[in-house]
């Protein structure tokens, strides 16, 4: 039987090249957007869902379940970005971007857990990112949101083993999307005593969007994911040097570490 993917952030990105690849392989697959009108063109159906907003959330996988009775995968891939010194981020921002990039994702999981332990079986992937394994400068707030998702998946997946409903994260390194274009940018101001850093490291970042890997790489792994009996609790998907990054990490002294980062941000 074709598997039923739920997949949020299904629009542009990598959850719309993860919806691509698995519909081409016999998946019926979901995804969700908070303005699907404006994506006619999308190859598989995409849902009216905003992660920030509870009902939204039940109305949609209501009916998901309503029509195919199940649903076997939830990819949690709708996220934000943001950037700025963490001192002039506004909180409102701050909380924002949390409820996006990690409560949204516990909401949505919450959703569909009683389906899923209900048929014994369920995958859940969250899609975090290799910048949740490290505070990255004038990247904080996404690096934290980004991070405690990493963490709560660990041990989220222990409480849910005794049903048969595995969990796992992906964390993807730099990948050439959108996901600049929707970022949350704390102003450059001219009177910011962090201007001169920050805009140098704002360059930067885009700099590395715009050079990413190909978001296919993402569908390929998730697939694999798919398709293996026990989904480890991390898999990393980047270039060779973003995924050394972790290793270095758990290797070097925390203060060396901090000083590699600093030379890689130019400040």
């Amino acid at each position: 039987m074709a598997k039923i993917v739920l997949i949020t952030g299904g629009s542009s990105g990598i959850g719309k090249s993860i919806g691509e690849f698995l519909t081409e392989r016999g998946c019926i697959v979901y995804g969700t957007s908070r303005q699907p009108v404006n994506y006619p063109e999308s190859k598989f159906p995409l849902l009216s869902l905003d992660v920030k907003n509870r009902n939204s959330i039940e109305t949609t996988i209501g009916d998901i379940i309503e029509k195919e009775g199940k649903i076997d995968v939830l990819i949690n891939n709708a996220g934000a970005g943001i950037t700025g010194p963490v001192e002039e981020i506004p909180e409102h921002e701050m909380k924002t971007n949390f409820d996006t990039n990690f409560f949204g994702p516990i909401n949505v999981i919450k959703a569909v857990l009683p389906y899923m332990r209900e048929q014994r079986a369920g995958l859940i992937i969250n899609i975090t990112s290799i910048a949740g394994y490290m505070g990255l400068p004038f990247r904080g707030i996404y690096s934290s949101s980004k991070g405690a998702l990493e963490l709560i998946t660990e041990a989220f997946r222990m409480e849910l083993k005794p049903f048969n409903i595995y969990m796992t994260n992906v964390a993807p390194g730099d990948f050439a999307t959108n996901i600049a274009a929707g970022r949350y940018h704390a102003p450059l101001e001219e009177d910011s005593p962090y201007k001169s850093a920050y805009g140098k490291s704002l360059d930067l970042m885009n700099a590395h969007v715009d050079s990413g890997s190909d978001p296919i790489l993402m569908a390929k792994v998730i697939y694999k994911i798919m398709r293996t009996k026990s989904p480890k609790v991390h898999y990393k998907v980047g270039s060779p040097m973003q995924k050394f990054s972790i290793v270095l990490k758990r290797l070097l002294p925390d203060t060396i570490y901090e000083r590699l980062l600093m030379s890689h941000y130019k400040l």
